[in-house]
């Protein structure tokens, strides 16, 4: 019936929506050509942005960037930006590329021309898309599913000891300690990882602090920086509220729990769109479920195995109110953000927003059948209580001698098999909960299905022509134990004259490594041009230069030297096209 609820709900059918910022119009406009030189450059998003020091970058007729002032939003107007352009504008097409940061806390970036007097003889080529650091992407997003881990494991296991009052409390300290102190790192692994994230760089310019001011004033850091004050103030009240009431306790740490919910609801999909305080309030909801059903799931697991007494039925018969309650919640909830993500029955298979929500869905059938089966050896765990049957002495006990065992099970017997059973189905449930909070870690950095549609409404500046950086992967081998792997390096523009040259040096098992020196050189044999140092520098778990300049176009003959020690390395050659 829950099912159903929720497959009607996703039915329903409600106004456009954004949850990832898309480029709606451009001043000058994407391929115009405008007699004089424009004295600012200005875009107009989809929804609110969070802009950064890098967030405009153009490049003139000659492929060389264009020095600029930072761009900044428009009065008023937190979905628009605008930057001040040289005056010195020549005739000539030019190329824009924009990255800036969603309502949603999530990256976009794109790229569109414009032509002065006329456009340039030559087209320039289509970019490719400003991508994230592989690197980077994956270590934030295993942050970001540690941090729901750890939340949930928190606020569950403190709701269990609150609302459903085992005898035993000894068994929860250790999961309480054990999530908040990895929420209190993975939060503040996150906000040091903002910074790469957010531009597309390696983990490795996370040390350059003077991004951190960024950082922190836009939203998504202000929400990071907010739940890192919220876990140090709960641990610095936690000896004070000891010796409070039952009551006190119970209502500090609801107000807790709401706080770092709303660090999510803030700074994710529920901040951007359509009716933004309904859907934060359905996100706090929704995390607050999730967290008292699947984290007070792995406390009660915890209590069932190293209770020194065993769990009495009106502990287990508690959390089995309580989780029903957070399912209800979540089915709502869950209703209403799918309908508000997803808005037709074509994205569900369509879409990716639509396949992870399906595969989430799934999940939570299976995770509803562990329940329903949880739910019934609870049920069958009270029966011998109920029924009031004396349980016989024990051998050797003071008292009568046992009587003549007969072919009636005890009270014993049946209550051991109930537990014993109950302790698997809620493993199964725990084991099934940690696949679907992976599911909706995706989820939540997944484009919605809304979001994608009004995104293919809006113009295509991707298709535009800013001069596209090259990536290339380049295998070593130094012959030497542990001395082989890749190179990742990506040359922007990699075009004639300019360019920025990034290099990632990875191990044998594609682990990020560090190498003493990375030395790489360009030759055009053609010209006998060359070679010409590209100057690389250690910036601290990877290699960067900006001040690679390639004079001319042609086939160029890249050296790639790699030392992984005093004695051992290995030079490695590859050929790179250099256009205009």
């Amino acid at each position: 019936m829950l099912l159903g609820t929720l497959l009607v709900l996703l039915l329903a059918g409600a106004a456009p929506a954004s949850a990832h910022a898309a480029l709606r119009a451009s001043d000058p406009e994407d391929g115009s050509v405008v007699r004089t030189a424009p004295t600012h450059i200005t875009l107009t998003f989809t929804e609110s942005v969070g802009l950064l020091e890098d967030s405009f970058r153009i490049y003139g007729p000659d492929n060389r960037r264009v020095p600029m002032e930072e761009p900044e939003h428009a009065a008023g107007a937190a979905d628009t930006a605008r930057a001040a352009l040289p005056r010195d504008l020549g005739e000539g097409t030019y190329t824009v590329a924009w990255r800036v940061v969603s309502a949603d806390s999530h990256p976009v970036s794109g790229a569109f021309t414009f032509s002065i007097g006329k456009p340039s003889p030559t087209p320039p080529a289509a970019p490719q898309d400003h991508a994230e650091h592989p690197v980077t992407k994956s270590l934030y997003d295993t942050g970001r599913y540690l941090a729901y881990l750890a939340a949930a494991l928190l606020i569950g296991t403190a709701a269990f000891a609150a609302l459903c009052r085992p005898p035993d409390t000894g068994p929860l300290r250790a999961p309480l300690l054990f999530g908040w102190w990895t929420l209190l790192v993975t939060t503040a692994a996150l906000l040091i990882l903002r910074a790469p994230y957010e531009k597309g760089t390696s983990p490795g310019t996370a040390l350059d602090v003077s991004a951190f001011p960024d950082t922190v004033s836009g939203r998504p850091g202000m929400a990071l920086l907010s739940r890192l004050a919220f876990l140090l103030t709960a641990a610095l009240l936690l000896p004070v509220l000891r010796d409070r009431s039952p009551r006190t306790r119970v209502t500090a740490g609801a107000a807790f729990s709401v706080a770092l919910a709303l660090t999510w609801a803030s700074a994710e999909h529920a901040s951007a769109g359509i009716q933004v305080p309904v859907a934060m309030t359905s996100s706090v909801l929704h995390l607050l479920a999730m967290a008292c059903w699947l984290g007070g799931l792995a406390a009660l697991l915890l209590t069932l195995h190293r209770a020194r007494t065993p769990l009495p039925y009106d502990t287990v018969a508690r959390f089995s109110r309580l989780a029903l309650t957070s399912v209800t919640v979540l089915v709502v909830t869950g209703a209403y953000q799918s309908w508000r993500g997803l808005g037709s029955w074509s994205a569900l298979t369509q879409t990716a927003y639509g396949r992870t929500l399906a595969v989430k869905l799934a999940a939570t059938v299976f995770l509803l059948s562990a329940a329903a089966l949880s739910r019934r050896w609870t049920a069958l765990l009270a029966r011998p209580a109920a029924a009031g049957e004396r349980v016989p002495a024990l051998v050797g006990a003071p008292g009568p001698p046992p009587a003549p065992r007969t072919t009636h099970m005890t009270t014993v017997e049946p209550e051991t098999l109930h537990r014993r059973a109950l302790r698997r189905s809620v493993l199964a449930e725990v084991v099934v909960a940690v696949a679907v909070l992976l599911v909706t870690t995706v989820l939540t950095g997944t484009l919605p299905s809304r979001a994608e549609a009004e995104a293919a409404k809006a113009p295509e500046p991707q298709v535009a022509g800013l001069p596209g950086a090259q990536a290339l992967t380049v295998p070593y081998d130094t012959g030497t134990p542990g001395g082989s792997g890749t190179v990742q390096l990506t040359m922007d523009p990699g075009r004639v004259g300019e360019n920025g040259l990034q290099a990632v040096v990875f191990g044998p098992q594609g682990a990020l490594t560090f190498v003493p020196e990375l030395r790489v050189t360009f030759t055009l044999p053609s010209k006998d041009v060359g070679p010409i140092d590209a100057g690389l520098t250690d910036r601290g778990g990877y290699w960067a230069t900006n001040d690679l300049t390639l004079p001319l176009e042609g086939a160029w003959t890249m050296k790639l030297t790699v030392r992984v020690s005093d004695i051992d390395q290995v030079t490695v050659e590859r050929e790179v096209r250099i256009t205009r």
